[in-house]
């Protein structure tokens, strides 16, 4: 008897080559994705401003990135010996004012370009629960551990997400209309909201997504039901029961891989996993010829890499 419930998924069009330029964007989960893309070396930019969870703080960060907007001192502050942005995850926090005003700065702009030229927008979101500022009636990205009460806990509509999501796709597409926009739900369960509210969370966003789709380009990629309905099992989460362990990591990426990445990459692919083995590969004596050999090898194929196709190690 088959105990699994597999999901077969199609090919799609405009795939990731190495001349691909993407920009992930969102919750933890589209850290693992880029951290893979990064470990086989595509062109890979991944949260300019950190972790964001919600639909709303995603859509602030790439509105004002394409309005070139300028952080000042209003809206930075100081809490625990440390400057934070309601924009910006902790990440970005700093022990000066400045240094977080000139980091959040260089996120925009870099963003900016970044958005501008991207083959491949991917967006993760990861919950519907959003925390709003009471001083500024502002939905922030981070709360950055100020006070629970100075902040009241909303649950988007579908509606309230999907314009978001649509607002997103809109002004994108203005500035650059050959990208495109890939939607996933992060299977990382927000357990701290509760069972049944985690639930309706990942339900808006998921219906949101369609919805969306419904009226404007764009793909959808099922990380949250690669995990939910074909993993389907403890064994592939971390120890806390809540974060998706490294075998379904890869398991969801192998998928992705299948979906979005050519084909004709994949060969690619397993020159740059090899060099990746090679160098971190710690030689029993580094001094021998053996070695020596090794690693001329090793740079060759490096080498050849650069010039055949623009990848640096």
């Amino acid at each position: 008897m088959n105990f699994r419930t597999n999901i077969q998924l199609q090919k799609e069009e405009n795939q990731i080559d190495y001349a691909s330029k993407l920009l992930l964007i969102g919750s933890c989960f589209s850290e693992n994705i880029s951290k893979k893309l990064a470990y086989y070396k595509f062109d890979v930019a991944s949260n300019p401003f950190g972790i964001l969870f919600n639909p709303k703080a995603i859509e602030t960060l790439i509105l004002n990135s394409l309005n070139e907007k300028e952080y000042a001192e209003k809206d930075v502050f100081l809490l625990n010996e440390r400057w934070h942005c309601f924009d910006a995850h902790s990440d970005l926090s700093a022990t000066g004012k400045n240094e977080l005003l000139h980091n959040l700065n260089l996120a925009i702009k870099s963003t900016n370009k970044r958005l501008k030229e991207a083959t491949h927008l991917i967006i993760t979101l990861g919950t519907s629960w959003t925390y709003r500022f009471t001083e500024t009636n502002a939905i922030v990205g981070n709360c950055h551990k100020v006070p629970q009460k100075k902040f009241v806990k909303e649950l988007l509509s579908v509606d309230e997400i999907s314009v978001s999501l649509k607002n997103i796709c809109h002004r994108v597409s203005a500035v650059n209309p050959k990208a495109t926009i890939l939607f996933t739900v992060s299977p990382v369960r927000h357990i701290k909201d509760g069972f049944v509210e985690n639930s309706l969370s990942k339900a808006h966003l998921i219906s949101a997504i369609h919805k969306t789709l419904g009226e404007v380009d764009g793909k959808y990629f099922p990380s949250y039901e690669i995990m939910m309905d074909d993993l389907r099992d403890y064994r592939f989460y971390n120890s806390d029961m809540i974060h998706p362990n490294e075998t379904a990591i890869d398991y969801i990426w192998e998928h992705f891989k299948h979906v979005w990445i050519q084909e004709n990459t994949f060969s690619i692919m397993k020159e740059v996993d090899n060099i990746q083995k090679g160098l971190a590969h710690k030689p029993f004596n580094p001094y021998s010829e053996e070695y020596k050999i090794f690693t001329q090898t090793l740079q060759s194929k490096i080498h050849r890499l650069k010039q055949d196709f623009n990848i640096s190690f």
